[in-house]
């Protein structure tokens, strides 16, 4: 057969398909979600994601030399405060438990680099992320609040703009305890102006913001939701996280996030969503990062457990999918296993 171009031409060798590899990848661009939790001697294992732990401040270090030898140098720090209340004053407390985790890997491992999650659905006794009102609509607001018979009693919603102000505090305490990029997740509008303003008004311009800019309102979520008991005590997060069928919405948050100051783009959650990581890559002129949440890392831990599923492949084909995509960033509960996958050249 008269065949010019072969494209198996370059796929003859495990040297030369390595070679001329579209995707490059790295443990710098591995980012590792971990949980600390108030108390001392904790290291729990969350039942929805086996093999990963909540931990005290003072157990953290175990992980976190851990991830460091792997060669993953950053992470990204969720609180389980003991006292919430409506207005989620842990998470702007100075003294609170992100805060106090911050301060101890900053003097224990200062190489690591430190981001923080920017919410508060952990800390309001709500579950919801942000201070609520009551609903113009008593029945619906964020899905309002029924009494035992069923019958609605009165709603509330997240009240948006003041919302603001403590998303904004929180990323603050954050900057001054030794966070070294803030992320919020909120989905509030306007947070990531109100954030970098007050960054900038003490002091912390450097000190980059990472917006959970296409958060989608997922399915995916369920198992962080056990892990840092925030799941909404009433109704849902619908009318602030997108909603799951639009594509154009999630440009729209982007650009807008990108216009308020973000220095990074997330695109939450990342298997179900790589056609936004894509288009967002298109969009901006930031770097993207994607998010591969509990569900995911859960359903490939059941698969695995099952015997349906090669996990180890299964890891190494989802983080390059991610890769593809044009993500420039990936947060894992597998960080530590994917760069160990890198570093013995399964993947990358």
């Amino acid at each position: 057969m008269d065949l010019t171009i072969r494209p198996r031409r370059l796929r003859g060798s495990e040297t030369l398909r390595k070679m001329v590899r579209e995707t490059r990848m790295d443990p710098s661009s591995l980012i590792y979600p971990i949980f600390i939790k108030e108390g001392t001697g904790i290291r729990e294992e969350i039942p929805t994601m086996p093999g990963q732990y909540r931990y005290s401040v003072d157990t953290m270090g175990e992980k976190l030399a851990s991830l460091q030898n792997a060669g993953v140098s950053a992470v990204m720090f969720f609180g389980i405060p003991d006292h919430k209340d409506e207005l989620g004053s842990g998470a702007y407390d100075a003294n609170g438990i992100v805060q106090r985790a911050l301060r101890r890997a900053a003097k224990d491992f200062p190489e690591i680099y430190r981001i923080t999650d920017v919410c508060m659905c952990e800390y309001t006794s709500h579950g919801h992320c942000g201070v609520l009102r009551e609903s113009r609509d008593p029945v619906q607001g964020d899905g309002g609040v029924f009494c035992g018979s069923g019958a609605p009693v009165h709603g509330y919603e997240v009240d948006n703009d003041r919302t603001l102000e403590f998303l904004a505090r929180t990323a603050l305490s954050h900057a001054e305890a030794g966070a070294d990029m803030v992320a919020p997740s909120d989905m509030m509008d306007g947070r990531v102006a109100a954030i970098r303003t007050i960054l900038d008004e003490h002091g912390f311009i450097n000190t980059p913001i990472m917006s959970y800019a296409v958060k989608y309102a997922s399915a995916f979520y369920g198992p962080f939701r056990d892990a840092a008991g925030s799941a909404p005590s009433f109704g849902d997060r619908n009318s602030y996280q997108m909603d799951f069928h639009n594509s154009r919405e999630g440009v729209k948050e982007a650009l807008l996030d990108v216009e308020e100051g973000a220095d990074i783009i997330m695109v939450k959650p990342a298997m179900s969503y790589l056609d936004m990581v894509a288009r967002i890559r298109n969009e901006v002129h930031v770097p993207v990062a994607s998010y591969s949440v509990s569900g995911e890392y859960s359903m490939i831990k059941a698969g695995a457990k099952l015997g349906y599923i090669d996990e180890e492949k299964i890891i190494c084909e989802t983080a390059a999918s991610a890769f593809r995509a044009g993500c420039d960033l990936y947060l894992t509960y597998f960080a530590e296993e994917i760069a160990g996958y890198m570093r013995e050249g399964k993947i990358g």
